[in-house]
């Protein structure tokens, strides 16, 4: 089943790799835009946030016609859930960083594609191919050689960077859960979730025009088009396939500042990153069948984007 696949339907996957990776480089400038801000934590998160809701609202605006109120409703409750995921994920990705080791955070993002597998299994009866489970393990092993031991950074940072995998995850199968609806509602509320948590704590005084174009290109472009393409691919190709083709993020991001400033990454971490892009290689170019094991013709149908509430995407490059 897995090499006769309709055409319809291997189109269909290709579209969602293809956005799951933009949404991986688009994440990854992060480490190259965020280190040039000159503010703390909380005005970090308020501030991108905030350029992240305008520019999702605007997407929601104009895919829906005016008709914003109807396009939030009918997230519904799955809606909702991606948004604390997502809201969650994002706050505790940052909170993190600041009270565990870089390795562990990345370690625990690295194991992400296993938990929603777990979860996709569970909630929806998605089943894993014997491919995707040799890339995934391939695909941490790959981290681990990047990152080197993960090491321990101390309880709070290891529940926080658990709570963001979780989070990420457990967000990924409600948006496959109701892949018939498109989820950028969800994601644009999930900004304002951000800001209306980090903006008390945010000095706003502290920001420099500098920092402020800088909030512009982590909110519209790290953030905003990294989380549009995500929803948007996530809806047709599996949880675990989703989460693993996200860690190109963590290959790219010391290659953009290794591009930057010269700061060139350790040899072990070329020979991880290599490792974790080739597993991803590996699962992209095998032919599969339908997690649930439907047939041709079912998998056709829904794995074909929904023809309501297109999300018009903004062209590569």
């Amino acid at each position: 089943m897995a090499v006769g696949l309709p055409r319809a339907a291997r189109q269909s996957r290709r579209r969602g790799q293809l956005y799951v990776a933009l949404a991986a480089l688009a994440w990854s400038s992060a480490g190259v835009l965020q280190r040039e801000l000159t503010v703390d934590t909380p005005t970090q998160l308020a501030g991108r946030a905030v350029f992240a809701f305008l520019f999702l609202g605007g997407v929601v605006l104009v895919s829906s016609r005016g008709k914003v109120v109807p396009a939030f409703r009918s997230i519904g409750p799955s809606g909702l859930g991606v948004a604390i995921c997502t809201a969650v994920a994002s706050g505790s990705f940052i909170v993190a960083l600041n009270h565990a080791k870089v390795a562990n955070v990345l370690f625990m993002q690295a194991v992400a594609p296993i938990i929603a597998a777990l979860l996709a299994w569970a909630a929806l009866g998605e089943r894993v191919s014997r491919r995707t489970w040799i890339a995934m393990v391939v695909a941490v092993l790959g981290v681990a050689l990047m990152v080197g031991s993960p090491g321990s950074g101390g309880a709070l940072g290891i529940s926080v960077s658990l709570l963001m995998t979780l989070s990420f995850a457990t967000g990924l199968v409600f948006t496959r859960h109701r892949s018939d609806v498109s989820m950028v509602p969800a994601i644009c509320l999930a900004q304002l979730l951000v800001v209306l948590v980090a903006a008390p704590f945010a000095d706003a005084g502290s920001v420099t025009v500098r920092d402020l174009g800088l909030f512009v290109l982590l909110g519209v472009g790290q953030i905003g088009l990294g989380l549009l393409f995500l929803v948007t691919g996530a809806r047709l190709i599996p949880a675990a396939e989703v989460a693993l083709i996200t860690l190109l993020e963590i290959v790219l991001a010391p290659l953009w500042v290794w591009i930057s400033i010269g700061e060139k990454p350790a040899a072990m971490a070329l020979v991880g990153g290599a490792v974790v892009v080739g597993a991803v290689v590996l699962q992209a170019t095998g032919g599969q069948a339908s997690e649930r094991g439907e047939t041709d013709a079912e998998l056709v149908t829904k794995t074909e984007e929904p023809a309501q509430e297109q999300i018009p995407l903004p062209r590569a490059g």
